[in-house]
């Protein structure tokens, strides 16, 4: 499952419906533009708690998991921390099958079901 996910990572990419970066995905979530926000699990832990805080702020699904490394393959970029799914159909592909990994150490949902 752990690859499957990371193939429709760099499937979103190559779509142009991924985004990437602190900033970047700072923006898509305030703009209503991210879908699911995936933070790697060997962030710090400020930013975990950054990304949790926007992301329940907001209503977006975050899941925190994965490597920076994995992240960064995934989409054909050296390792990334923060990526933000911009596409509704990727996000909900995505986040059915996050739900079932053991990798993924937090799945925060939204209060509405977006």
């Amino acid at each position: 499952m752990k690859n499957k996910v990371l193939s429709q990572l760099g499937l979103a990419q190559r779509a142009g419906k991924l985004v990437s970066g602190d900033d970047i995905v700072f923006k898509a979530i305030r703009n209503s533009q991210a879908r699911l926000v995936i933070v790697a699990g060997d962030a710090s832990e400020n930013t975990k708690k950054k990304f949790k805080d926007k992301c329940s702020t907001y209503n977006v699904p975050l899941v925190i998991g994965f490597t920076r490394d994995e992240l960064g393959e995934s989409i054909g970029k050296l390792d990334r921390v923060i990526l933000g799914v911009t596409d509704k159909g990727f996000a909900s592909l995505m986040h059915n099958g996050l739900i079932t990994m053991s990798e993924v150490e937090y799945i925060g949902e939204t209060r509405e079901g977006q």
